[in-house]
């Protein structure tokens, strides 16, 4: 069972940190040295709701990257958020209408939401083979294989490795170490 809850665990949380940073890039909300303020908060907003979703028995409840679309119109505050949760209300009513709409016509809405969120792409330093290769494979690995988490899981080892063979030491922290050995070790064991 500890393989199952650690596996959820980093699900989860990898969603939610890539949904955090990419929506908080795009709102411009991230301050000069790449951090995120009130981040706690925003991850025990997260933790609060995904628990209360699991005991009502509701699919995971998670911040979604869809947010992006708001934030791009000028939504930044949680009046946003809240309209939406009222439309989400209403819509309930005529959800026999809405499950009438085939899959494929949200295609484009996905499309563009999608291309809001590679904006913070320009930022990577192509010309560092140490930062552009990570990045390229986060960001091939997250549609490949259908998760957030695990293109940064793939991700994080990769710029792990990378330093490593590199000889750059002074780049990774050791909390760096300890994921990509804890990553290493779920695609090993899971």
């Amino acid at each position: 069972m500890l393989v199952i809850v650690f596996t959820f665990l980093f699900i989860d949380l990898f969603d939610t940190v890539g949904t955090l940073v990419g929506v908080s890039t795009k709102a411009k909300m991230v301050d000069e040295n790449g951090r995120i303020p009130k981040l706690k908060q925003a991850f025990m907003a997260d933790a609060i709701a995904t628990t209360a979703g699991a005991m009502l028995g509701t699919s995971t409840t998670t911040t979604y990257v869809e947010s992006a679309a708001g934030v791009a119109q000028g939504g930044r505050t949680g009046l946003t958020a809240f309209s939406i949760a009222c439309c989400f209300a209403i819509a309930l009513f005529f959800s026999p209408l809405f499950l009438s709409v085939p899959g494929a016509a949200t295609a484009p809405v996905l499309i563009l939401v999608g291309m809001l969120m590679m904006e913070p792409v320009r930022n990577i330093d192509f010309d560092d083979a140490t930062e552009a290769i990570p990045s390229f494979i986060t960001l091939a690995m997250m549609p490949l294989a259908y998760s957030i988490s695990a293109g940064i899981m793939l991700g994080m080892i990769s710029y792990v490795i990378i330093n490593i063979c590199c000889g750059k030491f002074k780049k990774l922290t050791p909390a760096m170490y300890i994921l990509a050995v804890l990553f290493i070790l779920k695609y090993i064991f899971i």
